[in-house]
């Protein structure tokens, strides 16, 4: 690893709230020189410099690179990822944040990730895949509903059925081999798993597994759960439903995973992240992701306690140590304002104010999701997730009740959110 106090230009793939919290993580780093954002967004635009690059194409990104003197570049999307723009950086020589494309198929493929978890022996739902709609739905006919059905494939957060009855099951299938293009090509069913869910971020060098705070989304479009589902609609850190030694298993599983991986020749680093169902069995993967959770992000990375850029420098040249990572007692809630019809169609364009204020409130940070800037220096929405209002607090009470205030101090045409981000963490374990 170079010197610390060596000065780092960074090129931080991505456009979502996601990025906009890794971007203001990266800028406190010490190590930080110049900050570069491609595509970006509103508000990440303050902070960094916008790249005239395509994010998803390898080649570009690594001539970029190159060009530009880039010591790290940070890869915060699926669909990148997939496309192995890790591998054309790495071939330059230029440190990068995220899995290769093989590896990334933890997330690309969920045929490959399942087959991977059967064979580290770690703890998941029973599951079968198809190629022919006409064997699957056969299958679907015979197991009967409540079912899960899952394009392989990247379907931008779209292409799971949680299924109750066995015609929402084979409607699911349908839908899986003919909306999703590719994605939908094979198509998995899965048992459904029952419990609260709970998401596990862990960062890896590919040996060295260093899991980060818990979190816990609310993926339902309306209060109480109910609605279409959603990239997510807020959520919170940490999670303290988790009953004495469910959190070390979910760190087991992930360090088999990792394991199995490196024995297989196809060493994982980056940030692998664990979606668990804490069944009565204890917790289960119900799925893998190849990068940072979005919203979880808005809520780990401001308690977390590290220097970022060390970090990822680190899980990229295998130096990463379990001392790098720290945390306090505080918690964060993040509460996500969606464009009206979200996650139907919505309109664009709508003008945004009192992110100023919000942010001027203490432990609160409004970041970017779907914003531009317009041309008079104004923010305007530009996709369904606007923003994701985040507040750290001492206690869990004060950090929502901070949140939903700087919600308050928002205002664009059509502004919609969940008024219950939280509440299942003061229900208790029984109640969920």
């Amino acid at each position: 690893m170079a010197s610390q106090d060596h000065k780092v230009d960074i090129l931080l793939l991505g456009s979502g709230g996601r990025e906009h919290a890794m971007l203001v993580k990266l800028a406190q780093s010490p190590r930080a020189g110049r900050l570069f954002v491609a595509p970006g967004n509103g508000g990440m635009y303050q902070l960094a410099q916008k790249a005239d690059v395509d994010q998803d194409d390898p080649a570009a990104v690594a001539r970029f690179a190159r060009e530009n003197g880039i010591g790290l570049v940070v890869i915060g999307p699926e669909a990148p990822l997939v496309a192995g723009v890790a591998d054309a950086v790495r071939a330059e020589g230029i440190p990068v944040f995220g899995p290769s494309g093989k590896a990334a198929q933890m997330e690309g493929s969920k045929k490959f990730a399942k087959d991977v978890m059967e064979r580290a022996g770690v703890p998941t739902a029973r599951y079968e895949s198809f190629t022919d709609e006409a064997a699957c739905a056969e299958y679907v006919r015979k197991v009967g509903g409540p079912i899960v059905i899952k394009a392989d494939g990247l379907a931008a957060g779209k292409g799971v059925i949680v299924a109750q009855t066995t015609q929402e099951a084979l409607d699911g299938v349908h839908e899986c081999f003919t909306a999703f293009g590719d994605a939908g090509s094979l198509v998995v069913v899965e048992e459904m798993l029952e419990g609260p869910e709970c998401s596990l971020l862990a960062l890896t060098d590919g040996k060295t597994v260093v899991p980060l705070a818990t979190s816990q989304d609310h993926k339902r479009a309306l209060d109480g759960d109910r609605g279409l589902n959603t990239g997510g609609m807020g959520v919170y850190s940490p999670v303290p439903i988790l009953l004495p030694g469910e959190l070390e298993q979910m760190v087991q599983i992930e360090e088999k995973v990792v394991a199995e991986l490196a024995q297989e020749d196809n060493p994982y680093s980056g940030c692998l992240y664990g979606g668990f169902m804490l069944t009565k069995d204890g917790p289960k993967v119900l799925e893998f992701n190849a990068r940072f959770g979005d919203p979880e992000t808005q809520v780990v990375l401001p308690r977390m306690k590290g220097d970022l850029v060390e970090c990822f420098l680190a899980c990229d040249d295998g130096t990463l140590s379990p001392d790098m990572v720290s945390w306090d007692d505080d918690w964060a809630v993040s509460v996500v304002l969606t464009s009206a019809g979200y996650p139907g169609s919505y309109e664009k364009g709508k003008l945004i104010t009192g992110i100023d204020d919000a942010n001027a409130m203490d432990g609160v940070t409004v970041y970017h999701a779907g914003t531009k800037l317009g041309k008079d220096g104004a923010v305007y929405t530009n996709g369904g997730r606007v923003l994701d209002v985040t507040a750290v607090a001492p206690t869990f009470e004060d950090a929502r009740n901070k949140a939903y205030e700087a919600c308050d101090k928002i205002f664009f045409e059509g502004k919609t959110y969940r008024h219950d981000i939280g509440i299942k963490a003061i229900k208790g374990r029984a109640n969920l």
